[in-house]
């Protein structure tokens, strides 16, 4: 949830961000009102319940004659509180309602939608591959990749990593998670069940709830990035100032269903509905979410490099980010077969939004008490990585390339070559 003191005092702000979102202005002024509707309410309940205090105290003082008048506003005033609180409850209700629908602030990513992206950087060299192949040729020659038994088995955009496939992802886990490691985050093995006030707290519900499974028997979600599950971590604690920054690498496996991407990226294991990755986690000071924005994303490049893949760093607008996010980076990798940049990895600064809804604060050394900031970013989604390495690593004779960073966990191997 973005900060009420805020929308209180720089309605205009929030209603610049909304404008820049390309969302729906009137919810702030519907936040306004709801606000002031619930001060309003708990003002008067608070009133009433003192007045009821003062004369329930009053009984006692008072002189036989004076007593039943007493004692009858009191039985009144018992009714009348009962009804203001019921008000104050139904008034927080839809402030709580009115709060949720409303986005981080996104004051500082470019306005527009998904095509107004600013590119900030670009780094490597892009292969020269005549008649390039795409993943899914290269992976079925590697016998690496059966995209036709995994829907025969579970459904359309389902896999099998098979062979040097899987070895491939059990290296590329393990060499995310050495630098993840290595660079101070705590790894972790995080669950891909959630339950909803985990999901909710995330902002997963909001407009993206039709991309997330939910299993209706049990009332709990499966995860579309451990983000969820490492944000939930540390709800409803208050956490020492002085341990921050808390830094966390989770791997899980992710669900995602796809919704409205109908006819996008069906061919190979780029846009799946299942797939692992490893994601990068802090809890920080406010003051400290920008700086560690920029660490998330040097991260995220650090592993990049290691794999020896040319990539663009974007400036996602603010029409194309999700709820919770202030401002997010994308890398985008090069796809020879597509000759063009395809997402791999994005971070994002969620300010204080995600600890708000949670509840996951912060006390500092002289007592005081406050929100702190969670970031996001993602080190290594597995399976599109699999992807853009076979892509981008092809060689004229089919093989593929593999980086001295990935050797050590694939036995020293300096390529992948096709299986007769």
């Amino acid at each position: 949830m973005i900060d009420l003191r805020v929308v209180r005092d720089h309605p205009d702000l929030v209603r610049a961000s909304q404008r820049a979102r390309g969302a729906d202005e009137s919810l702030v002024d519907a936040l306004i009102a709801a606000d002031a509707e619930r001060r309003r309410r708990v003002a008067e309940a608070d009133a009433l319940r003192a007045e009821q205090k003062a004369v329930s105290n009053s009984v006692r003082s008072a002189s036989p004659d004076e007593r039943p008048a007493i004692l009858d506003r009191a039985r009144q005033l018992a009714a009348t509180v009962k009804q203001a609180e019921l008000a104050q409850a139904a008034a927080e209700e839809a402030l709580r309602s009115a709060h949720l629908a409303v986005p981080n602030l996104a004051t500082d990513a470019p306005p527009g939608g998904e095509a107004d992206f600013i590119t900030l950087d670009t780094a490597g060299t892009r292969p020269d591959v005549a008649d390039p192949r795409d993943h899914l040729e290269l992976g079925t020659a590697l016998r690496a990749i059966d995209t036709e038994r995994g829907a025969k088995v579970s459904g359309a955009r389902f896999y099998f990593l098979t062979g040097v496939g899987a070895q491939l992802e059990l290296a590329l886990v393990n060499l995310a998670m050495a630098q993840a490691d290595q660079a101070g985050f705590t790894p972790m093995i995080a669950p891909a069940l959630v339950k909803p006030e985990t999901m909710e707290g995330t902002g997963f519900l909001g407009a993206h709830a039709d991309e997330v499974y939910r299993l209706a028997n049990d009332d709990l979600y499966l995860v579309g990035t451990s983000e969820v599950a490492l944000a939930g971590y540390h709800s409803d604690e208050i956490l020492n100032a002085a341990d921050l920054p808390l830094r966390y690498a989770g791997f899980s496996s992710c669900f995602r269903r796809e919704a409205g991407s109908y006819g996008k990226d069906t061919r190979g294991i780029i846009r799946v509905h299942w797939f692992d990755k490893v994601e990068m986690f802090s809890f920080v000071a406010p003051e400290q979410a920008e700086a560690e924005h920029q660490r998330l994303l040097a991260w995220e490049r650090q592993f990049l490099d290691s794999l020896e893949l040319s990539y663009r760093v974007i400036d996602v607008a603010a029409g194309d980010l999700g709820s919770s996010a202030s401002r997010k980076f994308d890398i985008e990798a090069w796809f020879p077969s597509q000759q063009a940049y395809r997402e791999l990895t994005s971070t994002s600064n969620c300010t204080t939004f995600q600890s708000r809804r949670l509840n996951i604060r912060s006390r500092s050394a002289d007592g005081q008490v406050a929100p702190l900031a969670t970031l996001n970013g993602t080190l290594c989604a597995v399976s599109r990585t699999i992807a853009c390495l076979l892509d981008h690593h092809q060689q004229s004779d089919v093989s593929v390339y593999l980086p001295p960073a990935l050797r050590p966990w694939l036995g020293g191997r300096e390529s992948l070559r096709p299986v007769s």
